[in-house]
């Protein structure tokens, strides 16, 4: 059973990379019984017991609602610590410094080394504590929790469904393996150049810094630029797509103790909680004959948002603490 898990924790990582998910080659005994007793259960029955569900089922946003005030009250702390010069929370979201601690983001300090192509001390320092930090809270909890952007592609998102639905757009989905090209070309741009060249067209530092001190007209276009092509063309592309910020804490993210805990027994297949992540790919193992244990934790480039969390009719989907207790 240790092996399979394994496998399947490897798997993971590589589809955070850009692998597509596969069905797995081996499942544990427990796992198999229990999809087993899932295609002996008569239709009728289950039909049933899924009517039932939804009558009962309370529409919920707790999760969402949670993220949604964490993340305004972040990066609302840094435009009143400027704008007040009270000094708790000063800087942006790419180096700030909160009462005093050095806070580096983990992909701009890696571009601020590749492009002075030394280790740089004082940088060290503020990337340990942010490392720490999202290694404790689950790497990605960065783009859910915190990115400005992440929230603007959020709501561009249900304009572009919403379209959708109309039959007035149509998604035209990239290749994920995309992303990590774009996290080397970056990389190498930096060494190359001397010059941190994804900081200049990031829209979290971009919208970072222009919520606290303002920012030019060209660096709010490209942005809206990317919310007009996400809403029309391809959605939230920035962050599946292109973003190398999402992949270095994805990569931070692989041993958090901070996740969303899969069971299966409970689960009907149903794949509302698919149609709703913001990441459907990390939710391959709900589709049916997926899962290969009976509780499986969520890969690593889960954002932790919470929505498939609210959405579940059945409680399969939940937040956890490794070796404690589900959180909800």
């Amino acid at each position: 059973m240790k092996e399979i898990l394994r496998q399947r924790f490897i798997e993971q990582i590589f589809v955070m990379f850009g692998r597509e998910p596969r069905k797995p080659a081996q499942i544990t005994e427990r796992a198999l019984r229990a999809h087993e007793l899932k295609r002996m259960t008569n239709k009728q029955d289950l039909q049933a017991m899924k009517a039932h569900m939804r009558s009962h089922e309370e529409k919920s946003t707790r999760w969402r609602n949670r993220r949604w005030l964490t993340l305004i009250a972040i990066n609302l702390l840094f435009v009143l610590s400027f704008a007040l010069d009270i000094q708790i929370l000063e800087g942006a979201l790419t180096a700030s410094r909160f009462i005093g601690f050095h806070l580096i983001d983990l992909n701009s300090a890696i571009q601020v080394m590749l492009a002075h192509k030394h280790i740089i001390t004082n940088l060290l320092i503020g990337t340990a504590t942010v490392l720490v930090l999202w290694i404790l809270f689950g790497g990605r909890s960065f783009c859910s929790w915190v990115c400005p952007y992440h929230l603007l592609a959020e709501w561009a998102e249900k304009i572009h469904l919403w379209l959708a639905a109309k039959k007035l757009v149509t998604d035209q989905p990239i290749d994920r393996r995309l992303r990590s090209v774009f996290w080397v070309a970056f990389a190498l741009l930096a060494v190359v150049t001397g010059y941190t060249v994804f900081e200049s067209i990031s829209p979290t530092g971009i919208l970072s810094r222009a919520m606290i001190y303002g920012s030019g007209l060209l660096a709010l276009l490209w942005v809206l630029a990317l919310l007009v092509f996400e809403i029309f063309f391809v959605r939230r592309a920035w962050c599946r797509y292109a973003c190398p910020i999402g992949l270095t804490y994805g990569v931070v993210g692989i041993v958090s103790p901070v996740r969303i805990k899969y069971t299966l027994d409970g689960c009907f297949h149903e794949g509302d909680c698919r149609k709703v992540c913001l990441v459907p790919h990390v939710l391959d193992t709900v589709i049916k004959g997926r899962a290969v244990d009976t509780e499986v934790p969520i890969g690593p480039d889960c954002t932790r948002c919470g929505l498939c969390v609210d959405t579940c009719p059945t409680g399969s989907l939940k937040f956890e603490v490794k070796g404690l207790s589900k959180l909800m």
